[in-house]
Parts: C-alpha cells; sequence; structure tokens
C-alpha cells in the first residue's frame, strides 16, 4: 500500500512541481512531513541537505532519498526501502517524461506564439512563489537553531548564512568553495 502511495504522491509532486527541484521542495515537503507523516521535519531537512551535496538534480535527489526514508520508517527492510527509492524517483520523473513526449512536437512549432509566451510569463511568478516558499521552509529551529533555544548556534548559523550569500552574490567566491568554507566553520565554531 505505501507504494501506491509513495507513486500517487510522488507522480502528482511531478505533474505540478513547475520550476525544477527547488520548486518541489515545499510540495515533497508537505505531502512527505505534514499530510503523510512519512518523514518528520528533521529527517525532510536532512533528506534536502544531503540532496543539495549529491550530483544531480535536488527535486529527484530528494525524492530517491525520500522513498527509501518513507519505506525504511513504515518498518521494512532495505531491499523494500531501495524499491521504494525507485518508485518514488520513477514516480517524479514520469509525468515529465509523458508530457514530454506527447508535446515536444506542438510545441517547437508554436513556441513563439503569444499564447504560450503568455503562459510562461505567468509561470514565472509562480516558479519565484515556490522558490521562496522552499528557502523559508528550511529557515527553521532545526537548521538555524532559535535564539531562546541555543543563542550561540543560532548566531554562528545566521552569520554563516549571510557570509556565504554576500561571499557568492557579491565577492563572487565559487559557491563549492563557500559551501566548503561553511561547512569547516561551522564544524569549528559549533563543535
Amino acid at each position: 500500500m505505501i507504494f501506491i502511495q509513495l507513486f500517487y504522491t510522488f507522480f502528482i509532486i511531478g505533474l505540478f512541481g513547475f520550476g525544477g527541484g527547488y520548486g518541489m521542495l515545499s510540495l515533497i515537503q508537505t505531502e512527505t512531513v505534514v499530510n503523510h507523516h512519512w518523514l518528520s521535519s528533521a529527517e525532510f531537512t536532512n533528506i534536502v541537505a544531503i540532496s543539495q551535496m549529491t550530483p544531480g538534480p535536488i527535486g529527484i535527489n530528494s525524492a530517491t532519498y525520500c522513498g527509501y526514508t518513507a519505506v525504511h520508517n513504515a518498518g521494512f527492510g532495505t531491499a523494500m526501502s531501495v524499491l521504494g527509492s525507485a518508485t518514488a524517483t520513477f514516480a517524479l520523473v514520469l509525468p515529465s517524461l509523458i508530457l514530454m513526449l506527447l508535446i515536444s512536437k506542438m510545441f517547437l512549432k508554436y513556441m513563439n506564439t503569444p499564447i504560450v509566451q503568455s503562459v510562461f510569463s505567468g509561470l514565472r511568478p509562480v516558479v519565484v512563489g515556490l522558490l521562496a516558499a522552499a528557502t523559508l521552509l528550511l529557515c527553521n529551529a532545526e537548521n538555524f537553531s532559535a535564539p531562546n533555544i541555543n543563542l550561540w548556534q543560532f548566531s554562528i548559523s545566521v552569520a554563516l548564512f549571510a557570509a556565504t550569500f554576500v561571499g557568492t552574490m557579491w565577492l563572487k567566491i565559487n559557491p563549492i568553495r563557500m559551501i566548503c568554507y561553511a561547512a569547516v566553520a561551522g564544524l569549528v565554531l559549533l563543535y
């Protein structure tokens, strides 16, 4: 039963996840943590962190890890958990595959028409909103702590976030290098 639910859930996420992986994060979090209770909020935060560091699209990586963790948390063994990760990943990419096969010829033919351009200009604000929602969902006590829980950890987290933002945005430091710098600084300052 959990495999059917995983397939249906991630198929719907893949069907309506405009804007790529980061746009899907809020949908994935809502479905896996809030609606189905397959994952805890802390597990989802860890999955997002791992998905960002591993190669590949973040939406597919998140689906893979969510599928594995959901089936494992349901009490199944490793082999069934791997099947859960494959199910979630396949379900996430299936709508895109089907839609691309069906509309690729028509899209190329009508791409420059005013109607298609209007649809894309209408989708742009939606994608920005989905990305902002994903960002706000990750700005929680599990990622940044809280001033009333641990002021030192909260201050270091906010400082590292600000330094990374400034470093990549204005100083044009390579994002991979900034991730390494922030990881080392976080390890040194928090432990």
